[in-house]
């Protein structure tokens, strides 16, 4: 008995509870009708004006942007001027040095056969005053030579 006098007490509380709903429910619905949100076409196409025009004007700064990029990317080179000019200078530089160590190579060469050539002539003038000097090793000489031929 007790718990039924409970559960009859919670019921009449959720009843109060449920009434007062009902009855703020009815005052809003009377409030709807003078409560109205006039919609109207002025105003909306003017935020949408408004909205084209902003994105217009970032569309016009992208498309900027992007010519730029496409101008930078026109004269954009794949070496920097820096490494062409240090390229051309080393290049210079191995021509140069190519250049004088065969000249110098030529030189030396010229040089060793300028020597033997006058170690050659030497060593005849040699023999011409030797044979001259003696002239029956000559004779002996150029037959021996006759002989091995």
């Amino acid at each position: 008995m007790k718990k039924l006098d409970e559960i009859m007490e919670l019921m009449a509380d959720e009843m109060a509870d449920f009434k007062t709903a009902i009855l703020k429910l009815q005052l809003l619905s009377r409030q709807l009708p003078e409560l109205s949100i006039p919609i109207s076409t002025e105003a909306l196409e003017k935020n949408l004006n408004v909205f084209l025009q902003k994105q217009e004007s970032q569309s016009q700064e992208r498309d900027e942007i992007l010519r730029g990029i496409d101008e930078k990317l026109k004269h954009a080179r794949l070496i920097p001027n820096y490494l062409l000019i240090l390229f051309g200078v080393f290049g210079i530089l191995s021509l140069g040095l190519i250049g004088y160590f065969s000249y110098s190579a030529k030189a030396k060469q010229e040089e060793n056969f300028e020597v033997y050539r006058i170690v050659m002539e030497t060593e005849h003038q040699l023999h011409q005053y030797y044979f001259a000097a003696y002239p029956e090793i000559k004779e002996n000489y150029c037959q021996w030579l006759e002989d091995k031929k």
